[in-house]
C-alpha cells in the first residue's frame, strides 16, 4: 500500500504507514518486497534526532510529517534536537565520546569517520535501500562508508552556487555571467567600482566557508593530499589559488573573515553585496517576503566558474544520518531510517526542501522540483559533481580532523587578510595537515 505525498503532509493513519513499512510490525526483523529488511522497535522505545537547523521551513516540515507518520505507524516518538550549523558537529563528537545523548544525528561531511567505533553498523540499509532505488551517488556514499561497511547513510547533498543580481551585474558592464575565474575576478572588480560588491565567508563556516576555500584550491590544481593520502598542500597550484583568492578578496566587502553560514544571506538580503555562494535558500528567503519581491525577481543563479583546471569542481555541503551505538532502540532507530528512505517519503521531503536538499539516490533525480524553475537548475547536479573533501587520498580519520579543524579555510582566511604571507600561510596548513594524516 504506498502513500502519496498529501498522506505525508498531512500525517497519514497508523494503517497506511504500517503496510509501508513491510507489514504487520510485530513480526520481527523481516525483507519486504524490495529487499529492504524492515525492524520492530523495541518495547517504549523512543528516539533524539540531533540535526541541522534548517534554512527552509519547508525542509523542516516536510521531515517533521513524516516523522509524525513513522510515530503513528509504530508508537515511537521521535524527538528532534536542531542545532547550529558549527555546533552539530563538536555535539555529536561529545556524545560518540561519552556515550550519552542523541541515538542519531545529521552529520557533516566525512564526521562520521572521525569516531567509526561508536556507530552501528547499516550496512544491511546501506546495500539494500541502494539497490532498490537505483544506487547511491559515489561522492555521497563515500561519505557514509568504511570500507564496505557502512557506517552512516547518506541523506543529502545541499547545492551550492553562485547567487547574484542580474541588474547589478548588467550595471557593472557585463551581458551574461562570466563562466572562468578569470572573467569572474574581472566581474568582482567591476562591482566593486560600482558600489555593490561580492562577498564571500572567509571565516569558520560549514558549508559557504569551506565550499568556497575548496573551490579555490580545487580549481586551481590544488589539493591537501595525493592519492595515497601524503599531504601535497604545499604546491604552486596552492600559491596560485592563493594569490587569486587575494585579488578577490580586495574587491569584497569589508569583515568576509569573521562570517559564518548566516552572514553572507544576511549581507545579501540586506543589499550589502550583490554577488555571493549559498544554497536556494538565499532566493526563498527573498520570494517568500513581500517586501523583498523586487530583489527576488533580480536574483539568478549560476555554478561556480572553472579555473584553469578546465573543469567544474565544487564540494557541496553533505550530510550523512548516524546511529550512535549508545542508542537503547537500535532495532527503533534503524526502523525511522528505513522509513524515511523509502519513496514516498524521500520524494516528499526533497520536494518539500524545493531545491535546497539534492537526493542521494539516484532513483529521485527525476522529483520534478528541478525543472520547476531555473532558479533550481544548477542545483539539481549537486550529488553527482561533487568531490569529497578528502580529495585526493582516501576518507577517514584524517580528512575528516583536517576540516573540523578549518586546516584549508584558515589558510586562506590567513593569507588574504595578511596575517601570514601565502607562502606562511600554506607552510601553516601543511604542519597542521601533517597532524592528523601522520596518525
Amino acid at each position: 500500500m504506498a502513500i502519496n505525498r498529501r498522506q505525508i503532509l498531512a500525517g497519514t493513519t497508523g494503517l497506511a504507514v504500517t503496510a509501508a513499512l513491510g507489514g504487520n510490525l510485530g513480526i520481527g526483523k523481516a525483507f519486504a518486497q524490495n529487499g529492504i529488511p524492515t525492524f520492530t522497535p523495541e518495547e517504549g522505545a523512543s528516539l533524539r534526532l540531533l540535526r541541522w537547523v534548517p534554512f527552509v521551513k519547508a525542509e523542516e516540515a516536510a521531515w517533521n510529517a513524516n516523522t509524525k507518520a513513522f510515530t503513528e505507524a509504530t508508537g515511537v516518538e521521535v524527538r528532534i534536537d536542531q542545532e547550529s550549523w558549527e555546533d552539530v558537529r563538536p555535539k555529536a563528537a561529545v556524545a560518540a565520546n561519552i556515550g550519552s545523548g542523541p541515538d542519531m544525528v545529521m552529520g557533516w561531511f566525512d564526521d562520521a569517520h572521525q569516531y567509526p567505533d561508536k556507530l552501528i553498523d547499516v550496512t544491511d540499509l546501506g546495500t539494500s535501500i541502494g539497490a532498490a532505488n537505483g544506487g547511491w551517488y559515489e561522492g555521497l556514499e563515500g561519505y557514509a562508508r568504511r570500507g564496505d561497511q557502512f557506517i552512516a547513510l547518506p541523506l543529502c547533498a545541499i547545492g551550492n552556487a553562485i547567487c547574484y543580481r542580474n541588474s547589478h551585474m548588467e550595471a557593472a558592464g557585463f551581458k551574461e555571467f562570466p563562466k572562468d575565474t578569470a572573467g569572474f575576478l574581472e566581474l568582482c572588480k567591476a562591482l566593486q567600482a560600482k558600489g555593490t560588491p561580492a562577498g564571500f565567508p572567509h571565516g569558520k563556516a560549514v558549508g559557504d566557508g569551506n565550499n568556497y576555500a575548496h573551490w579555490l584550491l580545487w580549481s586551481h590544481g590544488g589539493k591537501m593530499v595525493d592519492e595515497q593520502g601524503a599531504v601535497t598542500i604545499n604546491s604552486p597550484e596552492t600559491l596560485a589559488a592563493i594569490e587569486y583568492a587575494k585579488a578577490l578578496y580586495a574587491t569584497y566587502i569589508p569583515g568576509t573573515e569573521s562570517w559564518l553560514d548566516i552572514n553572507n544571506n544576511r549581507a545579501f538580503m540586506a543589499g550589502q553585496v550583490s554577488l555571493t555562494a549559498n544554497g536556494v535558500s538565499l532566493y526563498y528567503a527573498a520570494k517568500n517576503d513581500p517586501a523583498m519581491a523586487e530583489l527576488a525577481e533580480d536574483i539568478r543563479t549560476v555554478n561556480l566558474p572553472v579555473g584553469p583546471v578546465g573543469q567544474s569542481v565544487e564540494l557541496h555541503q553533505t550530510s550523512t544520518i548516524s546511529i550512535f551505538n549508545h542508542t537503547k532502540f537500535p532495532e527503533a532507530a534503524k526502523a525511522y531510517l528505513a522509513f524515511m528512505y523509502q519513496a514516498d517519503q524521500m520524494n516528499a521531503w526533497i520536494e518539500g526542501a524545493s531545491a535546497y536538499c539534492c537526493q542521494p539516490l539516484k532513483a529521485f533525480e527525476s522529483n520534478p522540483v528541478w525543472t520547476s524553475t531555473p532558479i533550481h537548475e544548477p542545483y539539481s547536479r549537486a550529488s553527482a559533481s561533487l568531490r569529497p573533501n578528502g580529495y585526493a587520498g582516501p576518507l577517514g580519520y584524517a580528512s575528516a580532523g583536517v576540516m573540523a579543524d578549518y586546516v584549508l579555510v584558515d589558510m586562506f582566511a590567513e593569507a588574504v587578510t595578511g596575517q601570514r604571507s601565502p607562502e606562511e600561510a600554506i607552510a601553516n596548513a601543511e604542519r597542521r595537515a601533517n597532524r592528523y594524516y601522520r596518525v
